[in-house]
């Protein structure tokens, strides 16, 4: 009954915090947002990766006619939860056209090659169905003639899912190793502290690049890099809290009844200290976030075709100083909401557990 009055109380103070609040239903409305994926993206093929070299850079809200000029029957249409997972791959293949007529079992048509120009008309075999369809890119296509607004949707599971990762790796070895450090004391902790203070003082994004490469590129090797990156806030908050609390009349009464030095520290000392870790792991979701867009960006993280908001700004940065420059800043955009919106939880959390003297910035 008490755990429950506190976590209420907690709630009372935090969902009075209107940024804090605003913060954690952005971020659920992200986490909605990943886990449909592929069912509300325009593009549903895999890695949202259908190229049309001819609309490169093409302007938000623009709307192009397509042709099918062949079909593949072979294609094994895939379930919802397939689907929504892994996407499902086209059974046919298009291309951009100005204009179309049918004559007998033959198309003619004009490809769009172009604004500005006129290609001339050809003739496409009459494919079963139908024939030609319209679609609109809402937010514009990359230099690959790529959906802008899929990818972006599709970029939000890779940073939440790397997030989530690495904050649960950091969790595992930072509460472990910050716990055993506090609790034993003596030669553990001077051992633990001086481990903890060589991995402090090398830079997070140099450490990362290094586990890379000792791990090599790829979307699951991120998630342990950027893990191992992240535990020592972790650990240092956990060591002296823990140093704090074993001294107290409870954990002294645990030690008097035999309790073990393992259930004393998890059953007694952890959840006394869980409001201080969950601010810092609001916190270390956030330079997550960062990590990995960073990585992506030098071409360390989630390898092509597979969407990252880190990889769309590195292949579109040189836009900024020309017409389109809302191909690199709208992932922009949504790296640096979604690393707010986390800092706001990390504060609102802060100041609801009353928890003193913690940095939650990134």
């Amino acid at each position: 009954m008490a755990d429950t009055t506190q976590s209420t109380k907690v709630w009372k103070k935090f969902r009075r915090n209107t940024l804090a609040l605003t913060g954690l239903i952005f971020i659920c409305f992200m986490v909605v947002v990943g886990i449909l994926g592929y069912l509300i993206t325009p593009d549903q093929t895999p890695y949202v990766n259908t190229m049309h070299l001819q609309l490169t850079n093409k302007k938000p809200g623009r709307t192009f006619q397509f042709l099918i000029v062949s079909r593949n029957e072979n294609i094994k249409q895939v379930g919802l939860f397939e689907k929504m997972l892994f996407g499902q791959e086209a059974n046919f293949k298009s291309i951009p056209i100005t204009s179309s007529r049918i004559v007998g079992n033959k198309v003619f048509a004009r490809e769009y090659i172009g604004d500005d120009e006129q290609a001339e008309e050809e003739a496409y075999p009459l494919v079963s169905g139908q024939n030609t369809y319209q679609k609109t890119y809402y937010l514009g296509t990359d230099i690959y003639g790529r959906d802008l607004l899929s990818r972006l949707i599709l970029g939000v599971r890779v940073s939440l899912s790397v997030g989530l990762m690495a904050v649960l790796i950091s969790m595992v070895i930072g509460v472990g190793l910050g716990a055993i450090a506090g609790y034993f004391g003596g030669k553990v902790d001077a051992a633990i502290s001086w481990f903890m203070n060589v991995i402090w003082s090398l830079p997070s994004l140099l450490l990362v690049i290094a586990i890379s490469f000792a791990l090599g590129k790829g979307f699951w090797q991120i998630f342990i890099a950027v893990g191992l990156s992240t535990w020592v806030d972790v650990a240092r908050l956990v060591r002296g809290q823990v140093m704090a609390l074993k001294q107290v009349e409870f954990v002294e009464a645990a030690k008097a009844l035999g309790f073990s030095n393992g259930r004393i520290i998890v059953k007694h000392i952890l959840p006394n200290i869980a409001g201080p870790i969950l601010v810092v792991a609001s916190a270390n979701f956030a330079s997550a976030i960062l990590l990995e867009t960073g990585l992506s960006f030098l071409g360390f993280g989630a390898q092509p075709p597979m969407p990252s908001w880190g990889t769309m700004i590195k292949e579109h940065y040189g836009y900024i100083i020309m017409d389109a420059a809302y191909l690199a800043v709208l992932p922009g955009l949504a790296i640096m909401l979604t690393v707010y919106a986390f800092n706001l939880i990390a504060i609102g959390l802060r100041d609801a557990f009353d928890v003193k003297g913690q940095n939650t910035s990134v």
